[in-house]
Protein backbone atom coordinates (compact mmCIF):
# COMPACT_ATOMS: atom_id res chain seq x y z
CA UNK A 1 0.00 0.00 0.00
CA UNK A 2 1.35 3.38 -0.79
CA UNK A 3 0.32 7.27 -0.02
CA UNK A 4 -1.26 9.32 -2.52
CA UNK A 5 -1.15 12.81 -2.75
CA UNK A 6 -4.67 14.40 -2.67
CA UNK A 7 -4.53 17.84 -4.93
CA UNK A 8 -6.83 19.02 -7.29
CA UNK A 9 -4.46 20.95 -9.16
CA UNK A 10 -3.23 19.70 -12.32
CA UNK A 11 -0.17 16.85 -12.09
CA UNK A 12 2.31 19.02 -13.55
CA UNK A 13 1.73 21.57 -11.21
CA UNK A 14 1.91 19.55 -7.98
CA UNK A 15 4.53 18.02 -9.53
CA UNK A 16 6.42 21.19 -9.94
CA UNK A 17 5.18 22.48 -6.52
CA UNK A 18 6.62 19.43 -4.84
CA UNK A 19 10.00 19.74 -6.61
CA UNK A 20 10.39 23.36 -5.52
CA UNK A 21 9.43 22.23 -1.98
CA UNK A 22 12.46 19.98 -1.88
CA UNK A 23 14.88 22.72 -3.48
CA UNK A 24 13.42 25.24 -0.92
CA UNK A 25 13.89 23.07 2.09
CA UNK A 26 17.25 21.75 0.88
CA UNK A 27 16.25 18.32 1.15
CA UNK A 28 18.11 17.56 -2.21
CA UNK A 29 21.01 18.95 -3.93
CA UNK A 30 19.23 19.69 -7.43
CA UNK A 31 16.42 18.51 -9.63
CA UNK A 32 17.32 16.20 -12.80
CA UNK A 33 14.48 16.88 -15.72
CA UNK A 34 13.54 17.55 -19.09
CA UNK A 35 13.84 21.21 -19.91
CA UNK A 36 12.47 23.68 -22.35
CA UNK A 37 15.33 24.52 -24.37
CA UNK A 38 12.63 27.21 -26.81
CA UNK A 39 9.47 27.70 -27.34
CA UNK A 40 8.85 25.77 -30.28
CA UNK A 41 8.98 22.19 -28.25
CA UNK A 42 12.82 21.47 -28.09
CA UNK A 43 14.00 20.24 -24.62
CA UNK A 44 17.14 19.13 -23.02
CA UNK A 45 18.06 17.41 -20.15
CA UNK A 46 19.13 19.92 -17.14
CA UNK A 47 20.55 19.65 -13.51
CA UNK A 48 18.69 22.56 -11.49
CA UNK A 49 19.71 24.21 -8.53
CA UNK A 50 17.93 27.69 -8.72
CA UNK A 51 14.36 27.16 -7.72
CA UNK A 52 12.97 29.96 -10.56
CA UNK A 53 15.21 27.79 -13.16
CA UNK A 54 12.09 24.87 -12.09
CA UNK A 55 9.96 27.02 -14.53
CA UNK A 56 12.02 25.64 -17.22
CA UNK A 57 11.21 22.39 -16.91
CA UNK A 58 8.97 19.62 -18.57
CA UNK A 59 9.33 16.48 -16.96
CA UNK A 60 6.47 14.51 -18.61
CA UNK A 61 7.62 15.69 -21.94
CA UNK A 62 7.59 12.93 -24.88
CA UNK A 63 10.79 12.76 -25.63
CA UNK A 64 14.01 11.44 -24.67
CA UNK A 65 17.07 13.20 -25.60
CA UNK A 66 19.72 10.93 -24.46
CA UNK A 67 18.79 8.09 -21.86
CA UNK A 68 18.56 9.31 -18.35
CA UNK A 69 19.84 5.90 -16.60
CA UNK A 70 23.26 6.67 -18.17
CA UNK A 71 23.68 10.33 -17.37
CA UNK A 72 22.94 9.96 -13.80
CA UNK A 73 25.31 7.00 -13.69
CA UNK A 74 27.94 8.80 -14.23
CA UNK A 75 27.15 11.30 -11.04
CA UNK A 76 29.32 10.97 -7.49
CA UNK A 77 27.59 10.95 -4.32
CA UNK A 78 26.15 15.08 -3.76
CA UNK A 79 25.77 16.28 -0.20
CA UNK A 80 21.83 15.40 -0.40
CA UNK A 81 20.08 13.34 -3.12
CA UNK A 82 19.15 14.38 -6.38
CA UNK A 83 15.55 14.71 -7.83
CA UNK A 84 15.46 12.74 -10.62
CA UNK A 85 12.10 12.81 -12.84
CA UNK A 86 12.70 10.21 -15.30
CA UNK A 87 11.12 7.08 -17.35
CA UNK A 88 10.79 3.91 -17.01
CA UNK A 89 13.48 2.49 -19.29
CA UNK A 90 15.52 5.19 -17.84
CA UNK A 91 14.89 4.17 -14.50
CA UNK A 92 15.54 0.48 -15.65
CA UNK A 93 18.81 1.05 -17.40
CA UNK A 94 19.98 2.97 -13.97
CA UNK A 95 18.70 0.17 -11.67
CA UNK A 96 21.36 -2.15 -14.07
CA UNK A 97 23.93 0.32 -13.81
CA UNK A 98 23.67 -0.18 -9.91
CA UNK A 99 24.35 -3.78 -10.08
CA UNK A 100 27.34 -3.04 -12.25
CA UNK A 101 28.29 -0.75 -9.66
CA UNK A 102 27.60 2.22 -12.17
CA UNK A 103 25.58 4.48 -9.94
CA UNK A 104 24.52 4.55 -6.34
CA UNK A 105 20.79 4.31 -5.65
CA UNK A 106 20.55 6.13 -2.35
CA UNK A 107 22.34 9.06 -4.55
CA UNK A 108 18.20 9.79 -6.39
CA UNK A 109 15.03 10.06 -5.33
CA UNK A 110 14.11 9.01 -8.29
CA UNK A 111 10.33 10.11 -9.87
CA UNK A 112 9.13 7.59 -12.51
CA UNK A 113 5.71 7.77 -14.25
CA UNK A 114 3.34 5.27 -16.61
CA UNK A 115 4.79 5.78 -19.65
CA UNK A 116 2.79 6.07 -22.96
CA UNK A 117 5.99 6.19 -24.59
CA UNK A 118 8.58 9.09 -26.52
CA UNK A 119 8.62 10.80 -29.77
CA UNK A 120 11.56 9.93 -32.29
CA UNK A 121 15.00 12.68 -31.85
CA UNK A 122 14.04 13.95 -35.20
CA UNK A 123 11.33 15.39 -34.13
CA UNK A 124 12.94 17.26 -31.67
CA UNK A 125 15.41 18.35 -33.85
CA UNK A 126 12.92 19.76 -36.12
CA UNK A 127 10.59 21.43 -33.49
CA UNK A 128 7.86 19.86 -34.92
CA UNK A 129 6.54 18.16 -31.38
CA UNK A 130 3.73 20.89 -30.21
CA UNK A 131 1.49 20.12 -33.18
CA UNK A 132 1.60 16.31 -31.91
CA UNK A 133 0.90 17.04 -28.14
CA UNK A 134 -2.81 17.20 -27.73
CA UNK A 135 -3.05 13.92 -30.20
CA UNK A 136 -0.22 12.33 -27.98
CA UNK A 137 -1.96 13.19 -24.20
CA UNK A 138 -5.54 12.01 -25.91
CA UNK A 139 -3.75 8.91 -26.55
CA UNK A 140 -2.25 8.22 -23.40
CA UNK A 141 -5.24 9.32 -21.33
CA UNK A 142 -7.45 6.70 -22.87
CA UNK A 143 -4.65 3.77 -23.19
CA UNK A 144 -3.95 3.50 -26.90
CA UNK A 145 -1.12 3.93 -28.62
CA UNK A 146 0.49 7.17 -29.66
CA UNK A 147 1.16 7.97 -33.47
CA UNK A 148 4.84 8.63 -34.15
CA UNK A 149 6.29 7.25 -31.60
CA UNK A 150 9.37 5.21 -31.40
CA UNK A 151 9.25 1.38 -32.68
CA UNK A 152 10.54 0.54 -29.12
CA UNK A 153 7.80 1.85 -27.20
CA UNK A 154 5.10 0.58 -29.63
CA UNK A 155 6.33 -2.74 -28.04
CA UNK A 156 7.35 -1.73 -24.40
CA UNK A 157 5.39 -3.84 -21.63
CA UNK A 158 7.19 -2.18 -18.63
CA UNK A 159 5.20 0.58 -18.49
CA UNK A 160 5.01 1.42 -14.73
CA UNK A 161 7.85 1.17 -12.44
CA UNK A 162 5.91 0.78 -9.00
CA UNK A 163 9.36 0.85 -7.38
CA UNK A 164 10.75 4.20 -7.59
CA UNK A 165 10.10 6.40 -4.78
CA UNK A 166 7.74 8.36 -6.17
CA UNK A 167 5.14 7.46 -9.18
CA UNK A 168 2.38 9.01 -11.36
CA UNK A 169 -0.05 7.24 -12.93
CA UNK A 170 -0.79 9.01 -16.34
CA UNK A 171 -1.62 6.22 -18.55
CA UNK A 172 -5.66 5.50 -19.07
CA UNK A 173 -6.65 8.04 -16.23
CA UNK A 174 -8.37 11.10 -16.45
CA UNK A 175 -7.54 12.32 -13.34
CA UNK A 176 -3.93 11.53 -12.74
CA UNK A 177 -2.30 10.80 -9.60
CA UNK A 178 1.02 10.77 -7.76
CA UNK A 179 1.85 7.89 -5.65
CA UNK A 180 4.65 7.74 -2.51
CA UNK A 181 6.17 4.40 -2.93
CA UNK A 182 8.89 4.62 -0.32
CA UNK A 183 9.84 5.39 3.25
CA UNK A 184 12.67 7.82 1.35
CA UNK A 185 9.52 9.49 -0.28
CA UNK A 186 7.46 10.22 2.53
CA UNK A 187 10.53 11.40 4.37
CA UNK A 188 11.52 14.00 2.37
CA UNK A 189 7.97 15.26 1.63
CA UNK A 190 7.45 15.81 5.48
CA UNK A 191 6.03 19.68 5.66
CA UNK A 192 5.12 19.52 1.82
CA UNK A 193 1.64 21.06 2.32
CA UNK A 194 -0.47 18.37 0.86
CA UNK A 195 -2.54 15.88 2.55
CA UNK A 196 -2.26 11.78 1.82
CA UNK A 197 -4.04 9.11 1.73
CA UNK A 198 -3.97 5.44 1.84
CA UNK A 199 -3.92 3.97 -1.89
CA UNK A 200 -2.72 1.52 -4.04
CA UNK A 201 -2.69 1.57 -7.86
CA UNK A 202 -5.08 -0.20 -9.91
CA UNK A 203 -2.66 -2.10 -12.75
CA UNK A 204 -5.80 -2.99 -14.72
CA UNK A 205 -6.18 0.65 -16.00
CA UNK A 206 -2.69 0.22 -18.46
CA UNK A 207 -4.30 -3.51 -19.63
CA UNK A 208 -5.55 -2.11 -22.80
CA UNK A 209 -2.28 -0.10 -23.98
CA UNK A 210 -0.47 -3.49 -22.59
CA UNK A 211 -2.66 -5.53 -25.07
CA UNK A 212 -2.24 -3.14 -27.98
CA UNK A 213 1.40 -3.38 -27.39
CA UNK A 214 2.09 -6.92 -26.78
CA UNK A 215 0.23 -7.44 -30.46
CA UNK A 216 2.56 -4.55 -31.94
CA UNK A 217 5.71 -6.89 -30.45
CA UNK A 218 4.17 -9.73 -32.23
CA UNK A 219 3.98 -8.21 -35.41
CA UNK A 220 7.49 -6.46 -35.11
CA UNK A 221 9.44 -9.55 -33.76
CA UNK A 222 7.51 -11.93 -36.43
CA UNK A 223 9.50 -9.55 -39.20
CA UNK A 224 13.21 -10.53 -37.35
CA UNK A 225 14.12 -13.76 -38.02
CA UNK A 226 17.71 -13.99 -37.00
CA UNK A 227 17.62 -17.70 -35.60
CA UNK A 228 17.00 -19.35 -39.28
CA UNK A 229 18.40 -17.14 -41.36
CA UNK A 230 22.20 -17.76 -40.20
CA UNK A 231 25.54 -15.36 -41.15
CA UNK A 232 23.25 -14.61 -44.88
CA UNK A 233 20.18 -13.16 -42.44
CA UNK A 234 22.82 -10.94 -40.10
CA UNK A 235 24.65 -9.66 -42.70
CA UNK A 236 21.25 -8.39 -44.76
CA UNK A 237 20.54 -6.78 -41.53
CA UNK A 238 23.80 -5.29 -40.46
CA UNK A 239 25.07 -4.94 -43.80
CA UNK A 240 24.14 -1.16 -43.95
CA UNK A 241 26.29 -0.62 -40.89
CA UNK A 242 28.59 2.69 -41.53
CA UNK A 243 30.66 1.86 -38.27
CA UNK A 244 29.66 4.98 -36.43
CA UNK A 245 29.44 3.37 -33.50
CA UNK A 246 26.30 5.60 -32.51
CA UNK A 247 24.34 2.93 -31.49
CA UNK A 248 27.11 2.03 -29.21
CA UNK A 249 27.62 5.61 -27.98
CA UNK A 250 24.08 6.41 -26.63
CA UNK A 251 23.49 3.06 -24.98
CA UNK A 252 23.35 3.46 -21.34
CA UNK A 253 24.24 0.09 -20.25
CA UNK A 254 27.63 0.54 -22.64
CA UNK A 255 29.82 1.84 -20.13
CA UNK A 256 33.38 0.60 -20.64
CA UNK A 257 35.46 3.98 -20.68
CA UNK A 258 37.32 2.72 -24.04
CA UNK A 259 35.13 0.26 -25.84
CA UNK A 260 37.50 -2.42 -27.41
CA UNK A 261 35.75 -2.13 -30.14
CA UNK A 262 37.35 1.72 -30.50
CA UNK A 263 40.78 0.71 -29.36
CA UNK A 264 43.98 -0.26 -31.16
CA UNK A 265 42.73 -3.48 -31.53
CA UNK A 266 40.44 -3.03 -34.66
CA UNK A 267 42.49 -0.48 -36.30
CA UNK A 268 42.87 -1.66 -39.73
CA UNK A 269 47.15 -1.11 -41.00
CA UNK A 270 48.67 -1.89 -43.73
CA UNK A 271 50.14 -5.86 -42.77
CA UNK A 272 46.57 -6.85 -41.07
CA UNK A 273 44.42 -5.46 -44.67
CA UNK A 274 47.22 -7.43 -46.68
CA UNK A 275 47.09 -10.75 -45.09
CA UNK A 276 43.50 -10.12 -45.34
CA UNK A 277 43.08 -9.89 -48.77
CA UNK A 278 45.76 -12.33 -50.06
CA UNK A 279 42.82 -14.57 -47.78
CA UNK A 280 40.39 -13.08 -48.93
CA UNK A 281 40.48 -11.62 -51.78
CA UNK A 282 38.42 -8.67 -50.87
CA UNK A 283 37.67 -6.61 -47.78
CA UNK A 284 34.34 -5.05 -46.43
CA UNK A 285 35.25 -1.03 -45.56
CA UNK A 286 34.68 0.13 -42.81
CA UNK A 287 35.71 -3.15 -41.26
CA UNK A 288 34.45 -5.87 -38.36
CA UNK A 289 30.50 -4.31 -38.77
CA UNK A 290 28.96 -7.28 -37.97
CA UNK A 291 31.61 -8.73 -35.38
CA UNK A 292 30.95 -5.56 -33.46
CA UNK A 293 27.05 -5.78 -33.29
CA UNK A 294 27.34 -9.54 -32.61
CA UNK A 295 29.90 -8.29 -29.71
CA UNK A 296 27.66 -6.02 -28.56
CA UNK A 297 24.67 -8.28 -28.80
CA UNK A 298 26.49 -11.14 -26.55
CA UNK A 299 26.81 -8.22 -23.80
CA UNK A 300 23.76 -6.70 -24.29
CA UNK A 301 21.31 -10.07 -23.81
CA UNK A 302 20.85 -9.72 -20.26
CA UNK A 303 21.16 -5.85 -20.36
CA UNK A 304 18.67 -3.99 -22.89
CA UNK A 305 16.09 -2.25 -21.44
CA UNK A 306 14.81 -1.33 -24.50
CA UNK A 307 14.84 2.24 -24.37
CA UNK A 308 15.07 2.39 -28.20
CA UNK A 309 18.13 5.56 -28.33
CA UNK A 310 19.91 2.96 -30.87
CA UNK A 311 17.39 2.50 -33.49
CA UNK A 312 17.11 6.74 -32.99
CA UNK A 313 20.60 7.50 -34.01
CA UNK A 314 20.91 5.03 -36.47
CA UNK A 315 22.10 6.66 -39.66
CA UNK A 316 21.47 3.22 -41.79
CA UNK A 317 17.97 2.81 -40.03
CA UNK A 318 18.78 -0.25 -39.17
CA UNK A 319 16.60 -1.80 -36.66
CA UNK A 320 18.87 -2.11 -33.83
CA UNK A 321 16.56 -2.08 -30.65
CA UNK A 322 14.06 -4.18 -31.77
CA UNK A 323 16.96 -7.09 -32.86
CA UNK A 324 18.09 -6.90 -29.38
CA UNK A 325 15.35 -6.23 -27.69
CA UNK A 326 13.75 -9.72 -28.88
CA UNK A 327 17.38 -11.32 -28.83
CA UNK A 328 17.81 -9.99 -25.23
CA UNK A 329 14.06 -11.40 -24.09
CA UNK A 330 14.62 -14.36 -25.56
CA UNK A 331 18.00 -15.11 -23.87
CA UNK A 332 16.81 -13.39 -20.67
CA UNK A 333 13.60 -14.94 -20.61
CA UNK A 334 15.56 -18.47 -20.01
CA UNK A 335 16.31 -17.34 -16.55
CA UNK A 336 12.85 -15.29 -15.63
CA UNK A 337 14.87 -12.10 -16.13
CA UNK A 338 13.93 -8.80 -16.40
CA UNK A 339 16.82 -6.55 -17.13
CA UNK A 340 16.15 -3.05 -14.09
CA UNK A 341 12.89 -5.19 -12.49
CA UNK A 342 14.53 -5.26 -9.22
CA UNK A 343 18.15 -3.95 -8.08
CA UNK A 344 18.57 -7.31 -5.71
CA UNK A 345 17.70 -9.32 -8.97
CA UNK A 346 21.13 -10.55 -10.15
CA UNK A 347 22.23 -10.91 -12.95
CA UNK A 348 22.17 -14.21 -14.77
CA UNK A 349 25.64 -14.42 -15.96
CA UNK A 350 27.03 -13.62 -12.68
CA UNK A 351 25.72 -16.19 -10.53
CA UNK A 352 27.49 -20.07 -10.88
CA UNK A 353 25.17 -22.97 -10.50
CA UNK A 354 26.57 -26.35 -10.24
CA UNK A 355 23.33 -27.70 -12.49
CA UNK A 356 21.65 -25.93 -15.12
CA UNK A 357 20.07 -26.83 -18.34
CA UNK A 358 20.61 -30.60 -17.89
CA UNK A 359 17.95 -30.60 -20.82
CA UNK A 360 21.01 -29.91 -23.03
CA UNK A 361 23.26 -32.55 -21.72
CA UNK A 362 26.93 -32.05 -20.92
Amino acid sequence: MSKILKTNNPVEQTLNDLLKYLLESKKVSAVFSLRKVNKKGSVDYGLISNVAKLDEIAPLHPVMPANAGQLLGRFTPMDKPVAAVVRPCEFRAFVELAKREQGQMDNFLFITFSCGGVFQLKNNAEDNINNKLDGYWDSVKKGKIPEDIRNSCKTCEYISPLNSDIFISLVGEESRKIYLNTQKAEKLLEGFEIETEESKFDETILKNLLTLRAKYKEEIYSKINTKDSGMDGLIDIFGKCIGCHGCNTVCPICYCTLCDFDSFNYDYNTPIMEKELAEKGALRLPPDTLFFHLGRLSHMSFSCVGCGMCSDVCPASIPVADIFKKTGEETAGMFDFVAGRRVDEEIPVMIYKEEEFPELGE
